[in-house]
């Protein structure tokens, strides 16, 4: 295999725009940021491969409009010269896509990297969220809304979960976590690549669309009024139906004003000693409900 030039240097005007995307404000500037590791790198390159360079898809008819919007195109690429060993699919990807690449030495991939034992590779992808009215339609089944949840850890879970259930999309409200925080798009493992994903909206304009196309708001919170959500039929809540699922901050959970843009509430019970359970695990629990018996 025919490497290209290896870069050495962290003064690389390549690497000095790529260290930039490891702050919010060059993410945000430029609409791009950084995956790292295997896993996630070739999720983002099966996604750019399968829309194609042009943003077409080829597996539909041009009559058809196939044109389609290239978000999460990977751009670039730095790969280790022992990754590439390991990893020569990744390099005959990009090759083959025309998407730029080099390989780059050990320490100048340390710039880019954010954990302790990088596997070797980053790719700069661009950013791939979308909007609102595209992804809550009459046709969408199950979506799920991160309400000013802060944690990256806890937003990327539940990105990877509401994938694993088969949610249509994921909507983060305004004061969220940022989807492109690397914390945040590791922990996705590559679901990024997979659900759509919306930011920076109001949560009453995701009710108020939700409601409008036919979906149920549900909001994950233990009050006084919450139905049991394992006995939901006991209290008429109908899992069945077509649902919006909205998730609170971690540390205050959903407040009233919130919980009032909501058709009801539910809880996860707790049948042992546990005083509750973190926003991942409640939310896991929450969307599976719900896919569960959508598919029943």
């Amino acid at each position: 295999m025919k490497l290209p030039d290896v870069i050495s240097s962290t003064q690389s005007k390549r690497i000095k725009n790529a260290v930039k995307l490891l702050k919010r404000h060059g993410r945000k500037t430029s609409g791009q940021f950084l995956v790292e590791g295997p896993q996630a790198v070739r999720e983002a390159l099966d996604r750019h491969v399968s829309q194609d360079l042009d943003g077409h898809n080829p597996g539909v008819p041009e009559w058809m409009g196939s044109t389609i919007d290239p978000k999460g195109a990977v751009v670039d690429l730095f790969i280790t010269e022992e990754a590439a060993e390991v990893h020569p699919e990744f390099v005959e990807t990009v090759k083959g896509a025309q998407i730029d690449w080099n390989i780059v030495t050990p320490e100048v991939l340390a710039e880019l990297a954010t954990t302790v034992n990088s596997q070797g590779v980053v790719a700069v992808c661009e950013h791939l969220d979308v909007a609102l009215d595209s992804v809550i339609d009459k046709e969408a089944q199950l979506i799920v809304v991160l309400s000013q949840v802060r944690d990256p850890g806890n937003a990327g879970t539940i990105i990877r979960l509401a994938d694993a259930a088969g949610a249509d999309a994921v909507v983060l409200t305004n004061s969220s976590v940022d989807i492109y925080n690397d914390k945040t798009v590791r922990s996705t493992a590559g679901s990024l690549f997979h659900v759509p994903v919306v930011t920076g909206v109001g949560l009453s304009e995701v009710t108020e669309l939700a409601r409008a196309r036919g979906l149920q708001v549900l909001a994950a919170d233990a009050n006084d009024d919450a139905h049991d959500l394992h006995h939901p039929w006991d209290s008429g809540l109908d899992l069945t139906a077509r649902t919006t699922w909205v998730f609170g901050n971690e540390a205050w959970g959903m407040g009233e004003k919130d919980l009032e843009l909501c058709d009801a509430s539910a809880a996860v019970p707790i049948y042992g000693k546990a005083e509750s359970l973190n926003l991942a695990t409640a939310a896991s629990v929450c969307i599976y409900e719900s896919a569960r018996n959508q598919r029943m």
